[in-house]
């Protein structure tokens, strides 16, 4: 029987369950979609009933496995989300989603009580953004739903629901408070005064450390249950855990976020304005991130050329970089794509696709498009820190021309891959492990691959 470590990875389009022997090493995995429900505008969200099902059948099926001994079990997903409990531990509303707008009125009625939009985001370092900065979703509930907000117990963000739902203990934790949220004040280190003002804390459970557990018994067996972590900040762990020279993570899906865990200083509103946030390490220390909805466009975009070219969705899968196209496009630099889900670019007009009689040279110039967009995220995570290696993990390490103009535009540093999609569940497992990990786990656990830098006059 093998001692294994569990973790549930829940990520907003796919959910997974792994299950961890002794050294990390990945030997069982479990994937699934799980359809959407709406909440009461009609607003597509996550189906909570099916993800608590789903969780309490995986767990239970993987428990009865003869091949396996269970020791812990810990929870990654994605941040910004909140479940509301009342007095009896039951959801009170749905699991709003963090891309639902917040009418203006009821922002601008909260910034010109608390200084303005920028002081608070400078404050929070978190760039203003409705529910993706999810203490907003409180102060929305307090005052368009004030009969809602009365009946909250315990306002948990989604890692620490994830975990109660095995333990019945709420807890708070610092990498979910500090994703984004509005709710931490960096410099202060503690709630923004807001959050006292309008009596939030009252309803925000007691912090506890990320790499906290609870012992309990759960169907005759003894486990050890972590609290949850923040999706993005599990993912930097590995790295962070194992390599003692700077480094930048950019992690791509549906977010691309390049994480600089070397960043000491306050933002700026030139920061903010550039889309950059802090996030907090499992340790309280910042995380200087900037990031954009570049999973989420580029599955829009490629939609639409599939529709356009009369292609399956999928052909893009296999298109490899070009050289000769990439040459090509670049004797003429345009801009072609209307990239309606992306702030960090004005553009006019609608997307123009009959420049390009091939679906090949139509994606080389989106990904030229996206690139623009990654390189500078990068560039403003970087900042000033003595940076010099780039790993790159998620989705996008298999897409040939994604990886190609990386090595391109970053000639001058070494960037390496991961090959691997276990990046947030790995760093959910380590962080409630007594195992120590040394500086060659990367190499040994990640299949790292060394991009080689692409030389050509432009």
């Amino acid at each position: 029987m093998i001692k294994v470590n569990a973790v549930f990875d829940i990520g907003k389009t796919n959910k997974k369950f792994f299950l961890f022997d002794e050294n990390y090493n990945e030997v069982f995995k479990e994937y699934i979609r799980l359809e959407e429900n709406t909440d009461e505008d009609g607003y597509p969200t996550e189906n909570l009933e099916l993800l608590r099902k789903w969780i309490k059948d995986t767990f239970d099926t993987a428990l009865a496995k003869e091949e396996f001994d269970i020791r812990t079990v810990n929870f990654s997903s994605y941040g910004a989300s909140f479940v509301h409990l009342d007095y009896k531990g039951q959801p009170l509303t749905p699991l709003y989603n963090y891309t639902k707008e917040i009418s203006a009125e009821v922002t601008d009625t909260f910034y010109a009580k608390y200084g303005g939009e920028m002081k608070i985001a400078r404050d929070t370092a978190s760039p203003q953004a409705g529910f993706l900065n999810s203490g907003m979703q409180l102060y929305w509930l307090k005052v368009t739903k004030p009969e809602v907000f009365a009946k909250i117990k315990y306002s948990l963000h989604l890692p620490q629901y994830l975990s109660y739902l095995f333990t019945g203990i709420p807890v708070s934790e610092y990498t979910s408070i500090g994703c984004h949220t509005n709710l931490w004040d960096f410099d202060k280190e503690d709630y923004h005064d807001w959050v006292y003002a309008e009596n939030i804390d009252r309803i925000l459970p007691p912090i506890v450390p990320t790499s906290a557990s609870i012992n309990t018994t759960y169907q005759e067996h003894k486990l050890k249950i972590g609290v949850g972590i923040h999706d993005s900040s599990s993912a930097l762990l590995p790295y962070i855990l194992s390599k003692k020279k700077p480094f930048l993570l950019l992690s791509t899906g549906t977010w691309s976020i390049a994480l600089n865990p070397y960043s000491t200083e306050s933002l700026s509103e030139k920061d903010i304005e550039d889309n950059c946030l802090n996030y907090l390490r499992i340790d309280g220390k910042r995380v200087k991130a900037s990031r954009f909805f570049m999973g989420n466009e580029y599955r829009l975009q490629v939609e639409k050329l599939c529709a356009h070219y009369g292609k399956e969705y999928g052909y893009h899968h296999n298109i490899q970089f070009d050289a000769d196209i990439y040459l090509a496009l670049m004797k003429n630099p345009s801009v072609y794509f209307k990239l309606g889900g992306l702030s960090l670019q004005k553009q006019e007009g609608e997307t123009d696709l009959s420049s390009f009689d091939t679906f090949e040279k139509a994606y080389h110039q989106l990904m030229i498009e996206l690139m623009e967009l990654q390189v500078s995220t990068i560039t403003n995570a970087i900042g000033d820190s003595d940076i010099n290696t780039i790993y790159i993990d998620g989705g996008f390490t298999d897409n040939d021309v994604f990886m190609k103009l990386m090595s391109h535009h970053f000639s001058s540093f070494k960037i390496l891959s991961t090959q691997s999609p276990l990046g947030s569940a790995l760093g959910a497992a380590m962080v409630i492990s007594d195992k120590k990990v040394t500086n060659s786990f990367l190499k040994e656990n990640y299949r790292m691959k060394k991009l080689v830098p692409l030389f050509f006059d432009v």
